[in-house]
């Protein structure tokens, strides 16, 4: 069983802005912590035997200058790969060009850390309408198909393969529950007190939060 809040609660979330060369540009900050090492978390995150065990099916070239695309959602472009600590891509979906980069860091714990930002040009016509939690909570729901595959795969007595496999298809069926709807529910809310604390109107976040939430959960 999932427990929603503390899920929830093992998240980072900041809205931020950046100058870019093309203009201003909006900054949405995703991270939390995993029990497995940087290599592992690396691998996890770019091997394309992998992805899909947490994420989404992935097609194409995983390399600088390549271009992968996600079943059913986004691609884009690699544009810069630092391994085992990072790598950076254009995200390109429904006509829009945004920017991902991730960063990964060794705690002293042993744990890792995974941070991501997505870098979205002021004029996205989805986030003026549904604010960050637009992308924020597919990030989310992805971080935490991460954590139930990284829990299997450390835990498993047997095929790990098998186990991922398994958390793969319950978190499928998971995120159209009601508890997964909760989830999403409550990641709504919570990006739109971080728009909030980044100086964007209140009403206007929560407006936006409203519009996600009923996008993610057919409310």
């Amino acid at each position: 069983m999932i427990d929603v809040n503390e899920q929830l609660n093992a998240v980072t979330r900041t809205v931020g802005s950046r100058l870019l060369p093309a203009g201003q540009a909006r900054v949405l900050t995703v991270s939390r912590t995993y029990s497995t090492t940087l290599q592992d978390l690396w691998q996890a995150c770019t091997d394309p035997d992998r992805i899909p065990r947490w994420f989404l099916p992935i097609s194409g070239e995983l390399k600088v200058g390549g271009h992968y695309q996600f079943e059913g959602n986004a691609g884009g472009t690699i544009e810069r790969c630092d391994p085992p600590h990072g790598f950076e891509a254009t995200w390109e979906y429904g006509g829009d060009v945004s920017w991902i980069q991730v960063r990964l860091s060794a705690e002293p714990d042993g744990r890792t850390r995974f941070e991501l930002e997505h870098v979205a040009s002021v004029e996205d016509e989805r986030w003026t309408e549904f604010g960050p939690g637009a992308v924020g909570i597919g990030w989310e729901m992805g971080l935490l198909g991460l954590e139930l595959y990284v829990a299997a795969v450390t835990g498993s007595g047997g095929d790990a393969d098998a186990q991922a496999a398994s958390v793969t298809e319950a978190g499928a069926a998971w995120a159209a529950s009601a508890e997964g709807k909760q989830f999403m529910a409550q990641s709504s809310e919570r990006w739109a007190a971080a728009s909030i604390a980044a100086g964007t109107d209140e009403a206007a976040a929560r407006a936006a939060a409203e519009r996600t939430t009923a996008a993610y959960t057919g409310g």
